[in-house]
């Protein structure tokens, strides 16, 4: 187990990092139970799939290959349905709502990453939320930085963390994975409420 997800090695029990313009962030190392059985089942089980996408007037694959599982959709393992359910119970007090969705990224190697961008498709927008992630794998840089400029905050997210962007986070800030020289596989697992994406 790791000190702490921070460089700037803020110690983390659970911990609750106050961000700005009411977005906020928590990090709770090791969160997830039994994170080898469920890497292994899902890196084997989940039928991944490489989208491309239109950039700088090309077609290019996206750098990590995805799964997205909407709100009723049968999941690739019942892991996946008790850790909605836990991390529903965990936030409800802040979020009135259940988690529904579930989205899978699976980074295949340092190569792999995602872009700085917000989860802003739907009422993420224009409403606060919440957006978990539960990492699996490889331990890979996380960063966050404001919406429009700013200092990044950079975090070392590990297997078995769950990070949680809420309040205004998905409008207010951006994050991004960014490729590395070297590193394992890593699986992301991102829930999410009806309506944001």
């Amino acid at each position: 187990m790791q000190d702490s997800l921070f460089d700037d090695a803020v110690p983390l029990a659970p911990h609750r990092r106050e961000l700005t313009d009411g977005a906020w962030l928590d990090v709770r190392a090791g969160w997830q139970p039994d994170a080898d059985a469920l890497f292994a089942a899902l890196s084997r089980d989940v039928p991944w799939v490489e989208e491309r996408r239109r950039m700088y007037e090309r077609t290019l694959p996206v750098p990590r290959l995805l799964r997205h599982y909407d709100t009723g959709a049968p999941l690739p393992h019942p892991e996946l349905a008790r850790t909605r359910d836990r991390l529903t119970e965990l936030y409800w007090d802040e979020l009135r709502e259940p988690f529904t969705s579930v989205g899978l990224c699976l980074y295949r190697d340092g190569g792999d990453s995602v872009a700085w961008h917000g989860d802003t498709i739907g009422r993420g927008a224009t409403h606060d939320t919440i957006v978990a992630i539960v990492s699996l794998g490889a331990t890979r840089p996380f960063l966050l930085r404001p919406r429009g400029g700013g200092a990044s905050t950079k975090l070392s997210i590990g297997h078995g963390d769950l990070l949680a962007m809420g309040g205004s986070a998905q409008r207010t800030w951006e994050h991004a994975v960014p490729k590395v020289p070297h590193a394992g596989p890593r699986i992301s697992i991102q829930f999410r409420v009806a309506g944001v994406r």
